[in-house]
């Protein structure tokens, strides 16, 4: 796989899980409305947080790709990464959609 290629798809995973956060966010959002516990509050806080993270490397990936750029090993361990706060956050969206 091509150099550029790991950081389209380090993107993509990033982009993914913005989405899912976003879904999350809504959700646990409504939830405190309704609620108004602090349990709701800190899943939202980690929502917020976790979407900023995720904006901010998607930001750096396209306007700092020189970082990885030498080094595919570090690129592969950033899609790594990215794919697995991707399951973890596909796992935490499908529990809380049931």
């Amino acid at each position: 796989m091509a150099m550029h290629t790991w950081l389209t798809v380090a993107t993509a995973l990033a982009g993914l899980n913005a989405l899912l956060l976003l879904a999350l966010g809504a959700v646990w959002l409504r939830n405190y409305r309704t609620f108004g516990t602090n349990l709701i509050l800190g899943l939202l806080a980690f929502a917020g947080v976790m979407l900023l993270e995720n904006l901010v490397a998607i930001y750096y990936f396209f306007s700092m790709q020189m970082l990885y750029a030498s080094d595919p090993v570090a690129q592969q361990a950033v899609v790594v990464l990215r794919a697995l706060q991707f399951l973890a956050l596909l796992f935490l969206t499908y529990v809380t959609m049931q």
